[in-house]
């Protein structure tokens, strides 16, 4: 199993509590990312949005790329996953950015491509907002451009949603056997997205869900992968596997009931809660989301990653069971809540993690 959270950029995951102890600046989310590396961490996933969905649309968020690249520089061993939108993005200028942080970093980059949802953030930053499978097929697109353009000494390119032509990108990622590219992760539960992604990425990150739900997800994605392969007449690596999860450690089974209960307040009227509609309007999602689902983000809740340290541990090992590779944890306060798990849980004995230069389990 390998350990990632969530980079705080929106100052917290918690739509209830104005002030969680992580100020969304470089300061904070510089030391976590230092800190997290001594803590037996292997990844962090940098979310993209230009609008604060946590914390209300006034209140402070740092920009995904830039945040990104700055992290790189000051991490030794950390993978930093950074999300994409592919219509905020032209394909090209992203592949040249993306080698550039990739080669700073050594090889520790990743993308985590979104096909995005906010149609109320995309129309205050100017960007075309296209309805859902039109979504998924632009993504399909813009995966085509930067995975050649990575590869390819000269790429010329004619599609619905993009046209290069004579595109020279130079230098090329970093590349290892174990990892011949910067690791494409994405998630999505609707057909469209399932498609896209065991036919163009690498891994599939989904939402938080008990072990007993993942596992035929996992499954029914492996078998699409195998599909995918014989369509495509190449044999495709095997899907990576991540699900996020909101993790509470506690002495005792009231501590964390309490806690829980702290948190899953939201109500009509809190910053964050106008996008609850938007976001349900314009995604594709297997089961509904209550608004106890939505008190913290990607139904982390629903991982069932709560309890004593031999509870979570256990958990843990029926997620790692279930095939999953990595577990990508939101807590708040972060930085506290992350020194309690790795003490608790990550060095007591959970499955181990395994570490490598690239970021990608060795």
């Amino acid at each position: 199993m390998r350990y990632g959270y969530w980079m705080p950029v929106f100052g917290g995951w918690l739509r209830n509590v104005e002030d969680e102890n992580m100020q969304a600046s470089w300061d904070y989310v510089s030391r976590l990312a230092r800190r997290s590396e001594e803590l037996g961490y292997d990844i962090t996933l940098v979310a993209e949005l230009l609008l604060n969905d946590i914390k209300g649309i006034n209140a402070p968020s740092l920009d995904a790329w830039s945040t990104a690249a700055a992290l790189v520089a000051v991490t030794h061993t950390l993978e930093v996953m950074v999300a994409v939108r592919p219509s905020f993005h032209p394909p090209a200028l992203l592949a040249k950015q993306a080698v550039t942080i990739d080669r700073i970093s050594n090889g520790r980059l990743s993308l985590n491509v979104v096909s995005a949802w906010w149609k109320d953030e995309a129309r205050r930053y100017g960007v075309a907002f296209d309805e859902h499978d039109d979504r998924y097929a632009r993504t399909s697109e813009w995966l085509d451009v930067v995975s050649a353009a990575w590869s390819e000494e000269k790429l010329d390119y004619s599609g619905k949603y993009y046209t290069i032509d004579e595109l020279v990108l130079e230098p090329k990622p970093v590349s290892r056997s174990e990892r011949p590219r910067p690791t494409i992760y994405a998630g999505g539960e609707s057909d469209a997205a399932k498609r896209m992604i065991t036919r163009q990425c690498d891994a599939y990150v989904m939402h938080g869900d008990p072990p007993e739900r993942i596992a035929p997800k996992i499954a029914d994605m492996r078998r699409l992968r195998e599909q995918a392969s014989d369509a495509l007449g190449v044999e495709l690596p095997p899907l990576q596997f991540g699900v996020a999860g909101y993790a509470i450690v506690r002495d005792s089974e009231a501590e964390v009931r309490q806690e829980v209960a702290r948190i899953t307040t939201v109500s009509p009227g809190t910053p964050g809660y106008g996008n609850y509609a938007d976001w349900i309007a314009n995604t594709k999602l297997e089961q509904r989301v209550s608004i106890e689902d939505y008190s913290v983000s990607n139904r982390g809740l629903r991982a069932g990653l709560t309890g004593t340290p031999e509870q979570v541990a256990a958990r843990v090992e029926e997620f790692a069971d279930a095939g999953v590779d990595l577990l990508l944890l939101q807590s708040s306060p972060q930085l506290e809540e992350m020194e309690r798990f790795s003490a608790q849980v990550i060095t007591a004995g959970a499955p181990a993690t395994a570490h490598s230069a690239s970021g990608v389990a060795a």
